[in-house]
């Protein structure tokens, strides 16, 4: 420490923060406004939120978007316990986030005070790790220690309380901050030869490629490793854009998201090579499962909270990036089964020639006034330049971007999802933070259901306010469609409970209240150019949002129906090969 201080706790913060090289602070600032203060002459953008939730939302998306830390600040009390839902789904995406509050002042605790919380064990059980700042003298080791800890093992978030009494008080300033780029550590050579010889064995081998991957496939080292293995390619819903999904071994989205005929080389394969993939719920639906049948899995993940050993296989710790290369040294003389591959290449053209044939079913079946959503896909790949980024939700109908090759990303293009946690809203509020953390022109589209629109349109002034430019395509059947589908499943169309309803959404005077653009499209031969127009006009630098009537029936392909939480598969069709 030198004898130079920063002048309050928060400008300590903003220097912190310009080290960390973050482009964009989102929350919602309790009663004391210094930490605006210390960003006033700062080139930092600042978001300020209507909700704590969609705060800590739109810090995850950009910490998703670009690996660095995204950055939270909110009040005390209810504040904080209005942010734990974002929390959690980012701890459940893995992602990098620094989330700031305040805190009472230590001698006030347990009178009762104005907002008080024993805030650090309310978030603890959300977070890595959790601290509070009770001196000025602390403060910066603990801002170098919570920037370490989110981004370095499996990322996720960390919480930093600045207790009342600091956040005006003097703070020693170190000499230089420490280095603050996560550390990616190499495999164990045996743990990495161990699994490169049972990757050797497989002669149906399959990649499961998940969002541990995302920043991590430097020279497209995964799709090389494909090749050389003859490996069919899959992604969890987290893992898109991590592979090009123009290349011809990759064959779509794994578990729940795999429908016919893709779905069959699941059970086919002799060994699945999961790489960044928790190998969660919805990743591994619908895979063999018998005793006799259970898929090998070799795994590779950064952190051992990362492990699933419920499968027979192995596994390795390190950085996916790193793990892969080492794989690819390996098995330089490796050569792979030809039908296999061969096989993999005809699933993808009976995959593409199915979706064709979807597609044009779901035009016919489209009742008036609606719009099929594979037409809305379609519409919406000719309208935004092929290097946008796709930030969804996952609802019912918008499961449909979910489905390749419905939609397709090239070696280009990018995905935000929310994570199996699945928080109402979380995709339409992370594009914000997506939208700054890319460099300014990269196309970024959410693609969400009214029902989580509805939870997130309070922003809209907030995107207005701050500059914000997102095009928002937004499904409208009348509500919470998956809710409205699973009630008619068990209830039937006469129930006196819906949770859909024909009604005008009240969106275009809130666009317009707050010079935002809006468009409404009700007949598929208006869609083209209500997409044109609304990107022309984020392109300019304005959020633009485009309400699509869909029908509730329009269900994704592989879907018989909504069953609870999981859909009830379609029968398995012709497999192409």
């Amino acid at each position: 420490m030198t004898g130079h201080p920063y002048p309050t706790a928060w400008a300590a913060v903003a220097d912190h923060l310009h080290h960390l090289g973050t482009r964009a602070v989102f929350g919602l600032p309790g009663d004391d406004m210094a930490l605006l203060a210390a960003l006033e002459p700062t080139d930092t953008r600042v978001v300020l939120c209507r909700d704590q939730r969609n705060a800590v939302f739109m810090a995850t998306g950009y910490a998703l978007a670009t690996g660095r830390p995204g950055v939270c600040a909110v009040g005390k009390g209810p504040a904080l316990t209005n942010a734990l839902t974002g929390v959690l789904e980012a701890r459940s995406a893995a992602a990098p986030l620094i989330l700031i509050a305040d805190g009472t002042r230590l001698d006030r605790l347990g009178t009762g005070a104005f907002q008080e919380l024993d805030q650090l064990t309310a978030v603890r059980p959300y977070v890595k790790w959790a601290a509070r700042a009770d001196t000025p003298e602390r403060l910066p080791a603990l801002l170098e220690k919570a920037a370490a800890v989110a981004v370095n093992g499996t990322p996720g978030p960390v919480y930093l309380e600045l207790a009342e009494q600091v956040v005006d008080a003097a703070v020693p300033r170190p000499g230089a901050w420490r280095p603050a780029a996560p550390q990616r550590p190499g495999p164990d050579p045996d743990a990495l030869a161990a699994t490169a010889r049972r990757i050797a064995a497989a002669r149906r081998p399959l990649l499961l490629v998940g969002g541990g991957a995302r920043h991590r496939n430097a020279d497209r080292r995964i799709e090389r490793l494909a090749e050389r293995l003859g490996a069919g390619v899959f992604s969890t819903a987290s893992g898109r854009g991590v592979v090009a999904e123009d290349h011809p071994l990759y064959c779509g989205v794994s578990g729940l998201y795999a429908a016919p005929p893709a779905d069959a080389l699941w059970r086919e394969a002799d060994l699945v090579v999961a790489i960044g993939s928790r190998l969660e719920e919805t990743a591994t639906f619908g895979w063999p499962d018998g005793a006799a049948e259970q898929l090998p899995v070799v795994q590779a993940v950064l952190g051992e909270d990362g492990l699933a050993l419920e499968r027979p296989g192995a596994h390795v710790l390190g950085d996916a990036g790193r793990i892969v290369a080492g794989w690819r040294e390996l098995l330089a003389d490796h050569r792979a089964e030809g039908a296999w591959a061969d096989r993999v290449r005809a699933v993808r053209a009976a995959l593409e020639q199915r979706a064709a044939d979807r597609a044009e079913q779901a035009a016919k079946a489209a009742p008036a006034g609606t719009v099929p959503v594979a037409g809305v896909l379609a519409a919406l790949d000719r309208a935004v330049p092929a290097e946008r980024v796709l930030v969804q939700e996952n609802g019912l109908q918008d499961m449909w971007s979910y489905f390749f090759p419905h939609w397709t990303l090239g070696t280009g293009g990018g995905a935000v999802v929310p994570s199996e946690q699945t928080p109402l809203g979380f995709g339409a509020a992370a594009a914000a933070g997506v939208r700054l953390a890319l460099p300014a022109g990269r196309p970024v589209v959410a693609f969400v259901g009214d029902g989580a629109f509805h939870l997130f349109r309070s922003e809209l002034p907030s995107l207005a306010d701050a500059g914000v430019a997102v095009l928002y395509v937004v499904l409208d059947n009348g509500g919470y469609g998956w809710l409205q589908a699973n009630l008619d499943r068990v209830s039937g169309t006469g129930s006196r409970f819906a949770f859909t309803a024909a009604r005008s959404t009240g969106t275009a005077g809130l666009a317009a209240a707050y010079g935002l653009g809006h468009r409404r499209v009700t007949d598929a031969a208006e869609l083209d150019a209500a997409l044109a127009a609304a990107w022309q006009e984020v392109a300019g630098g304005t959020t633009s949002v485009v309400e699509v009537a869909v029908a509730l029936t329009d269900t994704p392909p592989g879907m018989a129906g909504a069953a609870g939480d999981f859909p009830e598969r379609e029968g398995a069709e012709g497999d192409g090969g």
